[in-house]
Parts: structure tokens; C-alpha cells; sequence
């Protein structure tokens, strides 16, 4: 049985030490697949599409111009200059929501407006800024008008053409482009519910007075903003003092939660009680992670319910969240980028590092301060440089880059 001088078994049943990946596959597996529920666009900023979805209609709807100007025919204004204008007739106007119904013929014209359907007969657009008033029937063409500015019937998107995937977040630019579609409702994934408690007796509450070894609650107020940003919802816990009892008593109230995520006593030390909670009386998938910082990690499962336990620094907590924790979350892998290094990272004999990093001009650097406890280098650095096991990069090197 664990105990405090010997905190695993001599001989697991457990992966130690597992690989990135490794970890976030484990989690995802745990997590149920959320059922779909259909909701109204109003509702449905930062879900996850649970279903691909068509175009009802085309966009554009019909053939139209791009920009102020009038509708003619290309033919007729080839030659057009400012020396030597062209003059052409305007039969009237078209404009969005109120099309020219009319037929333009040979030297013919109709004022038009950008969105505005192009009238039968036209089939290019001279702007407003090439045009010269010939009186109020008529108008000079400075320069020849042309066929691209027109944008043609179903340019952006086709009626039965499918434009968004499920699984696809609905940021507010694909929002827009799913009621562009014409949809008014949408079929999204239900929101994961994820409990979340802090532990530790040094932590206390914002506001409090601090007595000296003690921090404030920052884990949990962070993570809680990293859950919903992920598109989940938060079972607040609060926070669990180190009493093994009263662990358990906190982690019992987390009923309906799809998963529990803690925060502190996953690691070596004799008052880690949630790795001994687990270990004696639940289940551990697997301990430590190869991973810097963050290598504590822990995944298990307590009466059915799966925990992910963080470490308690507030750097690792918060970089094995996003590393691991929000890519099982939402089903979208990390988004990185490829930056040449300005500086030299180095590289761990046995872990994937994640070393806060400045972008600036192209180019990464090193931070400097990469201690798990300095809390504002997530804040100043802004980036994590991904250095893989035993790869020093140096300077020139491209390195892949994960934005935090």
C-alpha cells in the first residue's frame, strides 16, 4: 500500500512517467462524448458544431457589384481614358434590396451600388471614382469599367454546399458565416461539466490577510477561466484543506460532473493527499508526465468520476492545462506555430520542455525567469518554445511555438 516515506507501489499498475501525447489520449478516452442539443444563434458563440452545416441559400444570392459606381457593358467603354472619354446613357439605378429590372442595351448605363444586383445586359462595373457627370441622364467613363468587379452568384458559397464541419468552433467569424448559411438554430455538442477544486493549507481566498507561507487562490481562478474558455462549464468545489477527509468529502459533491480537475497534492511530498486518495482508495491511469513543468501530473478516477490532477505550482498547473487538459477538452489539437529561435533553448535529457518564450519581429526568445512558481512570465512572456527531449535548439533554429 502507498504511504508517505513510499508513495506508489513498488511495482505499479499504473503507466509512470508517460509522454504528451500519451497523457492527452488517457484523458480524452475518460471523458464521455458529449450528446448534441440544438440551440439558436444567440446561444451558440464558442460551441463545438455537432453536425456538418449546408448553405440554405447561395451567397451572394444573385450576380452583383462590389462597389459604387454603374453597370454597363465591358464592351462598350473599351478605350475609355480621361483624355478621350466614353458617354453612356443611365437608364436608372440599382440598389441593395431594390434591383434594376430593366434591360441595358449598347451604350446604355445603370447607377448602381455596392451589393446591388447587376441588371440583365450589364456584365462590369466602373467605380464612381472614374466617373464624370454628363448631365443628369448620362455620365463619362474615365477609364474602362471592368468584369471584376462583379461578384458572381454563389462566389462565397453555393445553396447544398456544405461550409462548416462538425467539430469546428463556432468563433464569431464562423458565427456570422453559419447565419449567412441561414441558419437560425444550430446542432452543438453540450457543454462537458468540469469540477474543479484547489487544495493545500497555504491557500487562501483574494482579499484575505495572508500570514507568512501562505498564497492566495490563483490556481483556481485561472483554471475556472481556462475551463469556460475552452467551452465548458465550471463546477466550482472551492477549496480542500490537507485532510485526506475532508478531500473526499469535496470530491463526493461533484456529482454530475463529466470530469474533476484538482489542483496540488499530486506530487512526492507526505501531505500530497490527493495521489494517496487515489491510490488507496480509487484508481490511478497513470502518474508523472514527461513534461517540464508540470512532471507531476496525475489521471485517475474517483467512483467513476475521472480526475486530472495538476500540480500545485502555479506555472505547471496552469502550462499542463493547456498542453494536455484543453486540447481533451475541446477535440482540437494545440495550435502552434514554427518561429526561428533568437536565443539558444536548451533541451531536457528525459522531457518534453516548455520554456516561456517573447515573441518579437519573427523571432522567439528565451524569458529568462522559468521557474513554476514565477506566475507573471505567463503573463509577460506570452508563448511556450516546445524543445523535444535531448533537441537543444539554437540560435536560427526554427522551433515550434505554442501561443499561451
Amino acid at each position: 500500500m502507498p504511504n508517505a516515506a513510499n508513495p506508489v507501489p513498488d511495482q505499479p499498475s499504473f503507466p509512470m512517467n508517460v509522454s504528451v501525447p500519451e497523457a492527452r489520449a488517457m484523458l480524452l478516452a475518460l471523458l464521455p462524448q458529449p450528446e448534441a442539443e440544438t440551440v439558436t444563434v444567440s446561444e451558440a458563440a464558442g460551441r463545438f458544431l455537432a453536425n456538418d452545416l449546408a448553405a440554405l441559400v447561395s451567397h451572394p444570392s444573385a450576380t452583383e457589384s462590389a462597389l459604387d459606381g454603374i453597370a454597363c457593358r465591358e464592351a462598350d467603354t473599351l478605350g475609355a481614358a480621361p483624355l478621350s472619354p466614353v458617354r453612356l446613357k443611365v437608364l436608372g439605378e440599382s440598389r441593395a434590396g431594390v434591383p434594376y429590372t430593366g434591360l441595358v442595351g449598347a451604350g446604355e448605363c445603370v447607377r448602381i451600388y455596392t451589393g446591388a444586383p447587376i441588371p440583365a445586359g450589364t456584365d462590369a462595373i466602373c467605380p464612381v471614382e472614374q466617373l464624370a457627370d454628363a448631365g443628369t441622364d448620362a455620365v463619362q467613363l474615365l477609364r474602362p469599367a471592368s468584369s471584376g468587379d462583379v461578384r458572381p452568384e454563389g462566389g462565397d458559397f453555393a445553396k447544398g454546399e456544405v461550409v462548416l464541419h462538425a467539430g469546428l468552433r463556432l468563433t464569431p467569424s464562423r458565427l456570422a458565416l453559419a447565419v449567412s448559411l441561414g441558419h437560425a438554430r444550430v446542432s452543438v455538442r453540450r457543454r462537458l461539466r468540469v469540477a474543479l477544486l484547489s487544495t493545500g493549507d497555504e491557500v487562501r481566498e483574494p482579499g484575505s490577510v495572508l500570514e507568512p507561507g501562505q498564497v492566495y487562490d490563483s490556481n483556481r481562478y485561472g483554471l475556472a477561466a481556462m475551463i469556460r474558455e475552452a467551452g465548458a462549464e465550471v463546477l466550482d468545489l472551492g477549496h480542500a484543506p490537507d485532510s485526506p477527509e475532508r478531500l473526499a468529502e469535496l470530491i463526493d459533491g461533484a456529482g454530475g460532473a463529466d470530469v474533476l480537475i484538482t489542483s496540488g497534492g499530486v506530487s512526492m511530498g507526505k501531505y500530497d493527499f490527493m495521489r494517496d486518495l487515489l491510490l488507496s482508495q480509487g484508481r490511478v491511469s497513470f502518474w508523472k508526465v514527461r513534461l517540464r513543468p508540470g512532471g507531476p501530473a496525475l489521471l485517475g478516477g474517483w467512483r467513476g468520476l475521472p480526475v486530472f490532477g495538476l500540480p500545485g505550482n502555479p506555472v505547471s498547473s496552469l502550462v499542463v492545462f493547456q498542453v494536455i487538459v484543453r486540447p481533451a477538452l475541446t477535440g482540437e489539437p494545440p495550435f502552434t506555430l514554427r518561429l526561428r529561435a533568437a536565443t539558444p533553448f536548451r533541451a531536457l535529457s528525459d522531457k518534453t520542455a516548455y520554456w516561456r518564450g517573447t515573441i518579437e519581429g519573427g523571432t522567439v526568445s528565451d524569458y529568462g525567469k522559468q521557474g513554476s512558481g514565477v506566475l507573471r512570465s505567463l503573463s509577460d512572456a506570452g508563448a511556450l518554445v516546445i524543445v523535444p527531449e535531448g533537441e537543444p535548439v539554437e540560435v536560427g533554429d526554427e522551433v515550434e511555438v505554442m501561443l499561451f
